[in-house]
């Protein structure tokens, strides 16, 4: 049996990128390791990627590429809510995806197909252009399966006694946050990243179609 490894080439390129990239994250993916691990001299990667910003916008459209929806639903809320959940069960697969598609400055064709897709659903239901411009905002990072927590927690001391007095004195300073934190079923620890998102995603759909029927139309630019 030949030892003799495939040639490379951008596939092999991308697949260990990728690889590598889960392992390490985006900030340890660098040109020299990534040719470490394939076998090669950096030089090499170059003739199949141009640089490494090159090398993570290529990464960034094989995993948008990866996102499956079946076709034919005509209900522009389901086909929207299943277009953003098939790709948050590819992204939430990479670590560095978030990273990676916000410091992006350039859409490839796969990125702007799930983008188009988007907008054509909501266009089949009738909505305006005006309201497709502002839910696409609206939606920011969910279309690409993720969003930013935005509520930042303390970290309380190790000590049980001055954590104690630390939780003691939010209660004391914070009590509407202290209730949630301490009796809400999905805060603290026990928070479920996936009822959160749905729960959010929810929300914007429901409001999206609540404008549609209203004839909602944003305000005039002065």
């Amino acid at each position: 049996m030949s030892s003799r490894k495939a040639p490379l080439d951008r596939d092999r390129v991308l697949d260990a990128a990728i690889t590598l990239a889960d392992r390490v994250g985006l900030e340890g993916l660098s040109m020299r390791r990534l040719a470490e691990t394939v076998g090669v001299t950096p030089m090499a990667l170059y003739k199949h990627v141009s640089s490494r910003e090159d090398l993570i916008d290529t990464m960034v459209e094989r995993i948008v590429s990866a996102f499956r929806v079946a076709d034919g639903d005509t209900d522009w809320k389901r086909e929207v809510r299943a277009r953003i959940l098939a790709a948050r069960a590819v992204t939430t697969r990479h670590t560095w995806w978030r990273t990676a598609v916000e410091t992006r400055t350039m859409a490839g064709p796969a990125v702007l197909s799930h983008m188009n897709a988007l907008m054509e659903a909501m266009f089949r239901g009738g909505f305006s252009p005006d309201l497709v411009h502002h839910a696409m905002h609206a939606l920011s990072t969910r279309m690409w399966g993720f969003t930013r927590d935005v509520m930042p927690t303390p970290t309380l001391p190790a000590d049980p006694e001055a954590r104690d007095a630390a939780l003691s004195a939010y209660a004391e300073a914070y009590p509407a946050i202290v209730r949630m934190a301490a009796t809400a079923s999905h805060a603290g620890a026990a928070c479920d990243e996936d009822a959160e998102f749905l729960f959010a995603l929810d929300i914007l759909l429901d409001g999206f179609e609540r404008l549609h029927e209203r004839g909602w139309r944003s305000a005039p630019m002065a």
